[in-house]
């Protein structure tokens, strides 16, 4: 016959961690009222799980580390302790090419890589104008706009030959528009086979180029099929 020491302590009614051994039982609240006390009980034998019973687990999560985003923590504040907001669109017409990843300028509304892009060669169409709506452009703007979109993609068969294209506007924030007080339009070229494991089971999208070199070959081919830059500079403007 086992004596109680030797039976299964779940067969005893006494309850097992998830190591699979014995759960330890805390002493008496009156004699270590500060264990008792940890282990939720008010008086009296309870019993308790241990951290010391439980093997050590990893959280698996990936840690990526993005140390220049620190320069958005540390951004200047402006009144009331808030950031500063500025308009991207805005900005980078005011940037060199190469440094504000503009492709082609116009009269009226520019071509800018995707800084976080869909897919690899992703662009978009702005106006100048800060506008957030497409019913807020002007007969002018909207046909450049829409004019410049067709350019877009001509110059894309050129250099990367898609297989289709992907070709939207999200107006206003409860749409997903990431900048919803600046117009844009997202021209994403599209690959048979494109949409592979990586994003689904990885969380990532493989570039095989990068933006500064597919920005040149984006501006190259524009220069070829439709010429330079317009009379007027960015800074001219009335933005």
């Amino acid at each position: 016959m086992k004596s109680l020491h030797d039976a299964d302590p779940s067969s005893a009614g006494i309850p097992r961690n998830q190591g699979g051994g014995a759960v330890r039982s805390c002493k008496s609240a009156s004699s270590e009222s500060d264990e008792s006390s940890a282990c939720g009980a008010a008086d009296g034998a309870v019993r308790c799980d241990l951290p010391s019973d439980f093997p050590p687990r990893e959280d698996h999560i990936e840690r990526l580390w993005t140390p220049q985003r620190m320069a958005y923590v540390l951004a200047p504040k402006g009144n009331g302790g808030a950031k500063e907001q500025s308009c991207p669109f805005c900005d980078a017409p005011r940037k060199t090419d190469e440094d504000g990843l503009l492709v082609w300028r116009g009269a009226r509304v520019f071509v800018i890589m995707n800084l976080y892009p869909y897919n690899v060669g992703h662009v978009m169409v702005c106006p100048y104008r800060h506008v957030g709506m497409l019913t807020d452009l002007n007969d002018d703007e909207l046909f450049e706009f829409e004019k410049v979109s067709t350019q877009a993609m001509r110059v894309m068969a050129e250099v990367s030959h898609p297989d289709g294209w992907n070709l939207g506007i999200n107006q206003g924030d409860v749409a997903g528009a990431g900048v919803a007080s600046h117009l844009h339009q997202h021209i994403v070229p599209r690959w048979n086979g494109d949409a592979n494991f990586m994003p689904i089971v990885a969380q990532t999208r493989t570039m095989p180029i990068l933006l500064s070199d597919q920005r040149k070959a984006y501006a190259d081919m524009f220069l070829k099929l439709f010429g330079g830059e317009t009379e007027q500079r960015p800074e001219e403007k009335e933005i």
